[in-house]
């Protein structure tokens, strides 16, 4: 179970979470969706107090970080629960694909060497990059390096999983590659987390989508509910503002 309580915080006074408490379920794939300045990534990135919220509390299991009272120790036991895949990549250059996806195992969960570089072939394997394991990122194309990207977070054996805006900064040509290894993930059982601008793959690979605007959950619900019989207004005008963001009504 994954629990956010009475979350706020603001920027220079400006509110950007408003109180916002949620509950997610393991195995459940949420979407965040909403229009720019709506504050989907600060949220998601108080999942794993990356973004430390001014007021309330995040739950991972049983691991909890309470913004009234933080432990270091608190926060590191919180965010060994999640990883994080982020919109450019943010691998090491001066290491190869298989050393990027080793770190972590190597530094934080302290493997021996043969057992982490077993791992992390295995999953490289698993997204079809096992022969780019000596190559460095400079040497991927943009679709490439995110789905180390996505092999570095699977290698820790996370909880939950958290996707910001996964392909932005990606060509067109790259995006498709991405979101199917995303998808593969998902259909594994994995607990995800996404903010995301890409409705298509919204609508087809969520459990459960959550509208937010202004810092506010304004809608939650399933994909249906959420794209084709959305129950607030302001859903609403989201879409039809943006109907390139609309899959089909």
């Amino acid at each position: 179970m994954i629990r956010l309580e009475h979350i706020s915080k603001s920027f220079g006074g400006n509110p950007v979470l408003r109180d916002i408490s949620l509950s997610i379920n393991k195995g459940e794939i949420v979407s965040i969706i909403g229009p720019s300045g709506a504050g989907k990534t600060t949220l998601l990135r108080t999942f794993n107090w990356l973004e430390k919220p001014d007021t309330g509390s995040v739950t991972i299991g049983d691991a909890r970080v309470n913004a009234a009272a933080v432990k270091k120790s608190d926060v590191c036991r919180l965010r060994s629960k999640s990883s994080m895949v982020f919109q450019h990549y943010n691998l090491f250059k001066n290491k190869t694909v298989l050393q990027n996806v080793t770190e972590s195992l190597l530094v934080v969960k302290k493997q021996p060497k043969a057992l982490a570089d077993e791992k992390a072939l295995s999953i490289l394997s698993s997204i079809g990059l096992a022969d780019k394991a000596g190559e460095y990122p400079s040497r991927l194309s943009g679709g490439q390096q995110q789905r180390v990207g996505i092999a570095r977070a699977l290698a820790v054996d996370p909880e939950v999983m958290l996707f910001d805006e996964p392909t932005s900064a990606l060509d067109p040509e790259w995006v498709s590659e991405v979101l199917e290894v995303i998808k593969r993930i998902a259909l594994a059982g994995m607990t995800m987390i996404l903010v995301s601008h890409e409705m298509l793959f919204v609508r087809e690979v969520s459990s459960r989508v959550i509208f937010i605007d202004a810092g506010i959950p304004v809608e939650d619900g399933t994909p249906e509910e959420i794209f084709i019989h959305p129950r607030q207004e302001r859903t609403r005008q989201f879409f039809m503002k943006n109907r390139e963001y609309l899959p089909a009504w």
